[in-house]
């Protein structure tokens, strides 16, 4: 398993890690089951929003002894009514009632992330981010040492975006797949997230599972794609493996939670961290059903091999990283790379196999020019 810095909040997590929902309902040894295969391959962060307590008893016992080892997002704003029917709410008693009793159930003293759950709509938002409102609260209860940080969740870039640019959420959760590639707004919201630091933790990897149906048109709603519902054509086969990598590859990504039901699905999405370039390739793929903006990079590689070795799709994903925030990590990574932008001769081997028609030897040199610039500076 490979981890990769959770934004501002230094916190490393997994970049394969774990969303919950399709537990619910499970019986407690498999829920266990499900939880310590995860731990055992190296997956540490946990979205768990649900509020059921048959879920949150299985869930503590699946932790028990191992709470230092995982990084634990809780949600606030996730309730269940009377009937144990799942709630969305803003009032401030149930809030707190909800989260006092996750930790309760979950034997801990703090949640790693309170993330202010799931809103899409401007009134909403506004809702939400009054000082005596659910951020109010959150802000109450990170001051109180019951969590370290604050999170967002939501499926529309207008939202998210007020809430990354709010300054007061550190861990933006988001869904990010191959289907929303070209959603308006989305590669700005990225962006913004690397740039303040923000960590983006990418729901929806798989859309829900309606990727991985074979070859037919399937609706995608739009909370699996984070913009509008659409009518997605798909032609050729999509595997688990290459949806976390398209998810990965962006800009900003920290980690992927793809939702899992039982020990067999998560080993599908564990088959990432062992995968050949071969098997990852998502460049077929995203040019079927066109859902891409001709002329941009989405780091696919499928312009490889190139006759001077550069790591086109990481050094152009580093390139467009640091023109956000230029870090020491990205410095490094860049200079870690066996071969480097001025390599490039310039052959345009690279644009002939672009899908996607990307002007590839003018943005190496447009990275070249900018690394070399750097290391003068």
């Amino acid at each position: 398993m490979r981890y990769r810095t959770l934004g501002r909040t230094g916190l490393q997590v997994s970049e394969v890690s774990l969303g919950t929902e399709y537990l619910i309902g499970k019986p407690q040894e498999h829920i266990v089951e499900v939880i310590h295969a995860a731990l055992d391959a190296g997956i540490n962060y946990f979205d768990l929003f649900c509020a059921e307590p048959d879920f949150r008893d299985a869930m503590g016992a699946a932790f028990a002894g191992r709470r230092e080892n995982v990084t634990l997002a809780a949600h606030l704003g996730a309730a269940i009514t009377e009937e144990g029917q799942y709630l969305k709410t803003r009032s401030l008693k149930l809030c707190e009632t909800f989260f006092e009793d996750f930790l309760t159930r979950y034997a801990t003293d703090y949640a790693d992330v309170l993330i202010l759950h799931n809103c899409d709509r401007q009134n909403d938002f506004d809702a939400l981010f009054r000082e005596n409102g659910p951020l109010g609260l959150a802000l109450r209860l990170k001051a109180e040492g019951k969590t370290r940080f604050i999170g967002f969740s939501g499926h529309t870039v207008e939202t998210a975006l007020q809430a990354v640019e709010s300054g007061y959420i550190d861990v933006l959760m988001f869904p990010v797949n191959l289907a929303g590639n070209a959603v308006p707004g989305k590669k700005e919201l990225l962006k913004t997230c690397q740039a303040r630091g923000v960590g983006m933790v990418a729901m929806k990897p798989l859309g829900g599972g309606k990727l991985l149906q074979g070859p037919r048109s399937v609706r995608m709603a739009h909370y699996q794609m984070g913009g509008e519902a659409q009518q997605i054509k798909k032609n050729v086969p999509i595997t688990p493996v290459q949806c976390l990598h398209y998810t990965l590859a962006q800009v900003g990504v920290c980690a992927a939670i793809p939702g899992c039901a039982s020990v067999e699905e998560l080993r599908g999405v564990l088959a990432y961290e062992g995968a050949t370039d071969a098997e990852r390739d998502f460049s077929d793929v995203i040019a079927d059903f066109a859902q891409y903006v001709p002329g941009e990079c989405v780091y696919c590689n499928h312009c490889l091999p190139c006759p001077a070795h550069i790591e086109i799709g990481q050094t152009l994903r580093l390139f467009d990283m640091a023109q956000q925030d230029f870090t020491p990590a990205i410095r490094a990574a860049y200079d870690a790379m066996p071969t480097h932008a001025p390599d490039c001769t310039a052959c345009g081997a690279c644009e002939k196999r672009c899908p996607f028609g990307v002007p590839t030897v003018a943005r190496i040199a447009e990275a070249a020019a900018f690394f070399r610039q750097d290391s003068q500076d």
